[in-house]
């Protein structure tokens, strides 16, 4: 049978044969194997060779024979178009490889850890991978000492956190792992050991050289701004459009904050909020509550028809011996989203582990971080349950090859920048979703206010910043005084917002455009039947920016800005 659209297809399997090729740590966590053994090529001859491909994939994509493409290839085509966009910029760029040292600790350490997240091979297979993964470690950082010339000091100072963390793995973690399988292999401990090595080497460049080196470049500035928000995201609005919407948020969840702290007897939201930390499970029930929490959740959206949930098995348990010491310096994730073509049968979410054998005063320190809200609201509804997990499944199954995998999670961020809005304005939005069929508390139901104000703070951080209308020290100063952080995590959200331009507005755009769409199709009152539909074709196009969803399905439905 003749394929549909040759052209266009055979460009879009080389498109993701490069994109895997260049990007082989990607690779692993999408599932696609091939590249298990090898860490990108930052040398002068690797970089040339990627934007080299990137420029000839445009050159080509343009000059295609004009085909009638179906709705999901037009989709395919743009946002690939707009992901090597933006990838030529990143790679001129001083947010990357010239200006960012945690790209090459991620990628070092992430790209052997990656081999032992999930079981998708036999564990010797995955062995074999590590080994060379390991031996390459030395060639990757020895790259980046050779790339790095000026860096943020904020970045480096996090680059320095991150050796610590992959020093532990090589260390202790990898001892771990073997013991746990059950194996011996004395070629991994000596790749270990130079990976090791290397790492103590980059530690000591960064703490000594590249410290003292230190660049500005914390903004991207408005035109990058602009190009990810129009080519990533898709979006009509303009930055300052996406400012003055936060900035109304913003007031509008301060006042419900402080309108509402005495319901709870107290003097103002911070002390109202504190309460939450009031109910917590005990050491022997903490494990089967997130369990209990989610079968709950799951029950309520069946009930009321709110959507399809799927037959995707989650099961919560203890994040593994061998990842503890290394995972507080690393962006280790509770939950990440599934391969998509590693055919797991259950996902393990990986928890804080509160164990018997502790001293009393560690468990009672977890469990106060880990309270029944916060294991409903996070870790069931935003990330285990109708938030990622159910949208994950759908872009699994979605016909979109880019919505397949542009939301699945990497070494130091999602795999495609345009997955953004769709997996966190959908996760964002599910909670607002069990928030109206009851699913919370009415302290719960409170603080959502204050998680409000905190996603409409982000966008604001993330546009000036970015358009460089505020440092770095003030972004984390608005963080504190506006938002309620503590000093050290305001300055490390800012971090994070200063290196990942355009992400940090996604939660609360995704979240804005999803409830005006369902209001435009669904409309305010509606049966249970047309609101489960809606939510299920809206997640049946995967990881894709919303406004191109809601563009289809308003054309779909015959409505005026399809």
């Amino acid at each position: 049978m003749a394929i549909q659209n040759p052209a266009f297809n055979a460009w879009l399997d080389d498109f993701l044969v490069s994109y895997y090729r260049h990007r082989p740590v990607n690779a692993t966590f999408i599932g696609v194997h091939e590249h298990d053994h090898r860490l990108p090529d930052y040398s002068e001859q690797g970089v040339d060779e990627v934007v080299s491909d990137m420029k000839d994939l445009l050159q080509r994509l343009q000059a295609l024979p004009e085909e009638t493409l179906t709705e999901t290839e037009t989709l395919d085509r743009m946002l690939a178009e707009g992901f090597l966009e933006i990838q030529l910029w990143e790679h001129d760029s001083h947010h990357f490889h010239r200006g960012n040292p945690c790209v090459y600790t991620g990628e070092a350490i992430f790209g052997v850890m990656s081999l032992f997240l999930r079981p998708f091979a036999p564990f010797s297979e995955r062995v074999e991978s590590a080994v060379l993964r390991l031996s390459a470690v030395p060639i990757l950082l020895e790259q980046g000492k050779n790339n790095l010339r000026r860096a943020p000091k904020e970045w480096t100072r996090r680059a320095i956190r991150e050796c610590s963390g992959a020093l532990n793995f090589l260390q202790e973690g990898i001892e771990l792992l073997m013991q746990e399988e059950g194996a011996k292999d004395s070629r991994i401990r000596e790749a270990a050991d130079r990976a090791e090595e290397a790492f103590i080497g980059f530690r000591q460049f960064l703490e000594t050289e590249l410290l003292y080196k230190t660049s500005g470049h914390y903004s991207c500035g408005e035109d990058v701004l602009s190009l990810l928000n129009r080519r990533g995201h898709f979006l009509t609005e303009e930055a300052g459009d996406i400012e003055k919407l936060a900035v109304e948020k913003i007031a509008e969840c301060e006042g419900q904050l402080e309108a509402h702290a005495g319901d709870f007897g107290a003097a103002n939201w911070k002390k109202a909020l504190s309460q939450l930390s009031r109910a917590r499970p005990n050491v022997q029930q903490y494990y089967g509550r997130y369990q209990e929490i989610w079968n709950a959740c799951r029950h309520l959206v069946e009930k009321n028809r709110i959507l399809t949930w799927p037959d995707f098995p989650i099961r919560y348990v203890p994040q593994p011996a061998w990842t503890r010491k290394a995972a507080p310096y690393l962006y280790f994730l509770f939950y990440r989203s599934p391969s998509p073509f590693d055919k797991i049968p259950i996902v393990d979410y990986l928890v804080t582990p509160v164990e018997m054998e502790m001293a009393s005063e560690e468990q009672e320190r977890l469990l106060r971080s880990t309270n029944d809200s916060v294991i409903k609201l996070n870790h069931v509804v935003h990330h285990g349950g109708p938030g990622h997990h159910v949208q994950n499944w759908h872009a699994r199954r979605t016909t979109s090859r880019i919505g397949q995998i542009a939301a699945v999670d990497c070494a130091t961020r999602v795999a495609m920048f345009c997955g953004g809005t769709m997996a966190e304005g959908w996760a964002c939005y599910a909670t607002d979703l069990l928030e109206e069929y009851g699913f919370l508390t009415p302290l719960e139901r409170y603080a959502e206010h204050h998680a409000r104000l905190r996603m409409a703070g982000r966008a604001v951080v993330d546009v000036r910043l970015h358009r460089g209308q505020i440092t770095l020290d003030e972004a984390a100063s608005f963080y504190q005084e506006r938002i309620g952080m503590s000093r050290a995590a305001a300055l490390s959200e800012a971090v994070k917002n200063s290196m990942f331009p355009g992400t940090a507005l996604m939660y609360l755009v995704g979240t804005e455009l999803i409830h005006e769409l369902r209001r435009e199709l669904v409309g305010e009152t509606y049966s249970g039947s047309s609101l489960c539909d809606f939510h299920d074709r809206f997640l049946s196009y995967g990881s894709v920016p919303v406004p191109l969803i809601a563009n289809a399905l308003r054309k779909r439905a015959g409505m005026r800005g399809g």
